[in-house]
């Protein structure tokens, strides 16, 4: 799987992830953090990256992740660590305006993400 900081590949991340939630329920498995890195990318999800994915996003590797499609927040910032961990980059140098713009391509009925936006002021 090739991992890059564009819309493109966060559109196929968003999707891989509501496969990776059906194969994993069809197999009577948890869907968590650690179930999907494994099944992303194999031997490679070793317990120091699976680490350093849950240590920035924040989350438990074994807590059960909601409906990506209902619950996108979690979901988000699980993506935003795995390309970071995989890219080698900052954590907030993940191009969020895409991520958010790809989770609207991905899933085009929910409500769209836009967690970076600025608050208005009142004038």
């Amino acid at each position: 799987m090739r991992i890059e900081n564009n819309e493109e590949c966060f559109v196929r991340l968003w999707l891989l992830l509501e496969r990776t939630r059906r194969l994993l329920g069809g197999q009577y498995k948890r869907f968590c953090i650690r179930r999907v890195l494994k099944v992303w990318f194999g031997a490679e999800a070793t317990d120091d990256f699976i680490w350093e994915v849950c240590s920035y996003c924040e989350q438990e590797g074994w807590n059960e992740l909601p409906l990506p499609r209902v619950y996108p927040r979690k979901h988000r910032e699980l993506l935003r660590a795995i390309v970071a961990v995989k890219l080698d980059i900052s954590y907030y140098r993940v191009n969020l305006n895409a991520l958010d713009k790809a989770y609207s391509v991905a899933f085009p009925g929910s409500t769209p993400l836009n967690v970076s936006k600025k608050a208005r002021t009142e004038r």
